[in-house]
């Protein structure tokens, strides 16, 4: 099993930026990637972006946060990142992370989730 705990969510001003983080821990080898996905209410979850676990850390952005959102890894930390840049009241949602099983199409280990509010 593979816990993931988020953090980092908080309230920000539009065109403000916001980092987040997400912690693995278990048994992590077993996940050929990681990445962070939102849901705003009454809207369904969305991908953010998506980094595979290796030394390439092939990336994956949705199409609304393409060239404001950047997400990284520190590998021997385990921990995962996503850099958030000129926030729009569009990015408020709760933020997950979520691990795949290499092999596997769906993603099997989710966290419970970070608030991020982008109002002013």
């Amino acid at each position: 099993q593979v816990q993931l705990v988020e953090s980092g969510g908080d309230s920000v001003q539009p065109g403000g930026s916001l980092k987040l983080s997400c912690t693995a821990s278990g048994r992590t080898y077993a996940m050929c990637d990681w990445g962070w996905y939102r849901q705003a209410p009454g809207k369904e979850r969305e991908l953010v972006s998506t980094i595979a676990r290796d030394e390439g850390g092939s990336t994956t952005y949705g199409d609304s946060v393409k060239g404001r959102f950047t997400i990284s890894q520190d590998l021997p930390k385990n921990t995962m990142y996503v850099e958030m840049n000129s926030l729009t009241s569009e990015d408020t949602a709760m933020y997950y992370c979520a691990g795949r099983r290499c092999g596997r199409v769906d993603y099997d280990y989710w966290g419970q989730g970070t608030q991020v509010t982008v109002s002013a």
